[in-house]
């Protein structure tokens, strides 16, 4: 076969993957879940920014908020069941580029990157909901606390302290890509929208133009902290989400820069949750 008539295979093979209904259903009810997440991150951040803060205002206090609640336990489960469903899905994504990777230029190119992003998310849900259950069975732990002992424990590797600073910068690149794709709505161009009436069109941008340079801001401190880390080999400093939340609060001014970091998460979260409403551009 030409390398035309593999690009056209493969590009129809992703085409079909992509009208799978069962895949889409499995997406929404995942980022129905990780935007509630990022909902509960929102609001400790902004209890941390006026003195009210219970919990770790990062990932693993939002599910022991969730614990706390009359129904925490279900509640727990339930995302869990979610955010598997999400990391299922980002791995059939896998599965649905793949007839790319043998194709030539620009479709090899493509379905490499989808892959590679789809990897990486599949981790981050596998991740989040391992979390929830361990809060739902009621053995979870701070996530500061996790990662500064992954951090020592890396710091034992040979060139450890190496791989936690470019774990770091990874971070930074991937916080500062945030920041640039709400600001450009580059967000825009991974979801069909093509039956989006005109104000809901309206929601979804500002809430990404919002939502994105916020969560981008988040991720770039805790980038940098793990940086920080390294280079003082200290596992002390690799604080987490948390700890980033801290760490803008004890800037001049960090009240308010706190506040605008957590309306962003905000907004990123029901993000999220319009977002669930609408199939991913293939």
């Amino acid at each position: 076969m030409s390398a035309r008539g593999t690009a056209r295979s493969a590009m129809g093979a992703a085409d079909r993957a992509g009208e799978n209904d069962g895949l889409e259903h499995l997406a929404r009810v995942g980022l129905i879940a990780y935007g509630v997440v990022h909902v509960l991150v929102a609001w400790l951040a902004l209890q941390l920014a006026w003195g009210g803060a219970g919990e770790s205002a990062d990932q693993s206090g939002a599910m022991q908020t969730l614990a706390e609640s009359p129904l925490g336990t279900p509640l727990l489960w339930v995302v869990a069941v979610g955010l598997i469903a999400l990391a299922a899905w980002q791995a059939a994504e896998i599965l649905r580029w793949r007839h790319g990777w043998s194709a030539s230029g620009k479709t090899r190119t493509r379905a490499l990157k989808k892959s590679g992003k789809a990897v990486v998310k599949a981790a981050i849900y596998a991740a989040l909901a391992v979390l929830a259950i361990r809060f739902a069975s009621g053995s979870g732990q701070s996530s500061s606390q996790e990662q500064q002992q992954t951090t020592a424990g890396v710091f034992g590797w040979p060139a450890g302290r190496w791989l936690v600073a470019a774990a770091g910068l990874v971070l930074v690149g991937v916080g500062v890509y945030h920041v640039y794709k709400g600001v450009t709505k580059r967000f825009l161009k991974e979801i069909d929208t093509t039956d989006c009436s005109r104000s809901a069109l309206r929601l979804v941008t500002r809430l990404g133009q919002v939502g994105f340079p916020g969560k981008g801001i988040a991720l770039a401190v805790v980038g940098g902290l793990l940086v920080y880390a390294a280079i003082t080999f200290d596992p002390a400093k690799a604080q987490g989400l948390d700890g980033a939340m801290r760490t803008i609060l004890d800037l001049p001014a960090g009240q308010i820069l706190l506040t605008l970091v957590a309306l962003g998460i905000a907004a990123f979260g029901a993000f999220c949750l319009v977002r669930a409403r609408y199939p991913e551009r293939t």
